[in-house]
């Protein structure tokens, strides 16, 4: 595991951009169950590797990046969301921005039966996205990268974006929780459907259910 983890952290410092390979749909990493981080890196290792990561993420560009998407199936993941530049999005979607922040090992727990739908995509599913309907409200537990106890109350896209992350640590993809019959490529009409603030439009298109 920690060869593994220093693998990235080299090719990431070897980059111009700084960035490492994120693996694609069939690499085992992704469907392995990630091992619990318990201090397999150093304090000086875990930065850089997390540093890596996040430039990876933004060069994507995502808003979320597992370690199994670089081969590494350790519980660690990022989140950085800028939040929705349109405000008919941010409202429908309630996406408000979520700041840089590392997870270590976290779990989520749905608070109530409140469920929305949107489009999803995966920087590990190149090519394609799908509605997934998710809990809108989540409890969050793990820690961060400095050890410090995570438990909040996460809600909107931010919780869509952790359910998402932390789902890749369980060796689970959004298209194992998709309407599949929403399948789309991200060619001009696929575009076009995840463009939508939400998906109805798509939904009568293709004749697929939403939560």
């Amino acid at each position: 595991m920690r060869d593994v983890a220093l693998w990235i952290i080299e090719s990431g410092t070897r980059s111009p951009e700084g960035v490492a390979p994120i693996v694609q749909a069939g690499h085992p990493a992704l469907r392995a169950v990630a091992t619990p981080y318990d201090g397999q890196l150093s304090d000086e290792e875990l930065a850089v590797l997390v540093d890596v990561m996040h430039r990876t993420m933004r060069a994507a560009p995502g808003v979320g990046l597992a370690a199994p998407q670089l081969g590494l199936p350790l519980a660690l993941a990022v989140l950085e969301d800028p939040g929705s530049i349109s405000p008919e999005h941010a409202e429908a979607r309630e996406r408000e921005p979520l700041p840089f922040r590392v997870l270590v090992n976290p779990r989520y727990t749905p608070l109530d039966e409140d469920r929305v739908s949107f489009y999803e995509g995966c920087l590990s599913v190149v090519g394609y996205q799908a509605v997934v309907a998710r809990a809108r409200r989540v409890h969050l537990t793990g820690a961060d990268e400095h050890g410090a106890a995570v438990d909040e109350v996460v809600e909107g896209w931010s919780a869509r974006i952790v359910q998402h992350e932390t789902d890749h640590l369980g060796g689970t993809l959004y298209l194992d929780r998709a309407e599949l019959r929403s399948l789309a490529a991200t060619d001009e009409l696929g575009a076009r459907w995840s463009a939508e603030p939400s998906p109805e439009a798509a939904a009568r298109a293709l004749s697929f259910p939403l939560a």
